[in-house]
């Protein structure tokens, strides 16, 4: 009986430490997977708590980036307010020389144009004068200008219309009621009359019309209504240098001796 209770006491014992071995075991796996958890956790709460410190650091990064940026911003466009004026100086001044270039390049072409002009005034009064010469040849073949006849007619028709007083013996078309004849075509006008285009009545083929003296000239009868003054040379007819020019009211002979001197003319083919 007594074996019997000893068997069971050891079997006991076995079982008891095959339990607390187990009991232990266990325990020691459950201490590792509690530090394996415990480790996760603060592998968690250190990358949480980085995050969180990196959190004020990235802002700062993007704060000092922002201001970086709007410190560029704003050194460029001080830059650009500096280079501004320059660049409109220059604009200004490429402006002003351009326009000094204008000028000069239309000084010149007006310098030219004006050149051309007298050249072409100073032609036309030399073709002038030669046709004048023509004229009087002509005029001395088709009929005896100097025999004592024509020239007793000439200078008396001249002298019988004489003034006066000129003063008081003239009237200018306006005074006559404006004036009604010929008119000279304009591209005539500009080549044969004017004060740049004089003339010697001289020699000129020469007429009476109504107690009126007349003579031709480049194809035109000129008739003076007017009388001449009497302060003029007795021979201003034969010497001195005329122009035919229209005025306000009409046309009108000068003596360029006495360019004030207005003498109302009427024109006719």
């Amino acid at each position: 009986m007594k074996k019997i209770i000893i068997i069971s006491s050891s079997a006991f014992s076995l079982i008891l430490g095959i339990a607390l071995s187990t009991y232990a075991q266990q325990d020691e796996k459950n201490e590792k997977k509690d530090q394996h958890k415990q480790q996760q956790e603060e592998k968690k709460q250190d990358k949480h708590d980085q995050q969180h410190a990196q959190q004020p650091q990235n802002q700062n990064r993007q704060q000092r980036e922002v201001q970086q940026e709007q410190k560029q911003d704003q050194s460029r466009q001080h830059q650009q307010t500096r280079q501004q004026p320059k660049q409109d100086q220059g604009h200004q001044q490429e402006q002003r020389i351009q326009q000094m270039q204008d000028q000069d390049r239309q000084q010149k072409q007006a310098q030219q144009q004006q050149q051309r002009q007298d050249q072409s005034r100073q032609q036309q009064r030399v073709e002038q004068r030669q046709d004048q010469d023509r004229q009087q040849q002509q005029a001395r073949q088709v009929r005896p200008e100097h025999n004592q006849d024509h020239q007793r007619v000439w200078q008396s028709t001249w002298q019988d219309h004489r003034a006066r007083n000129w003063q008081s013996d003239h009237r200018s078309w306006q005074q006559r009621g404006g004036y009604n004849g010929y008119r000279i075509p304009q591209d005539r006008y500009r080549g044969f009359f004017g004060p740049q285009h004089w003339f010697r009545i001289s020699g000129l083929p020469f007429a009476v019309d109504g107690g009126y003296p007349r003579f031709q000239y480049e194809g035109y009868w000129i008739t003076l209504r007017d009388p001449w003054p009497e302060n003029w040379s007795n021979d201003w007819y034969d010497n001195d240098d005329v122009y035919v020019d229209y005025g306000n009211d009409g046309y009108y002979m000068y003596n360029r001796r006495y360019p004030d001197v207005a003498i109302a003319i009427s024109i006719s083919m």
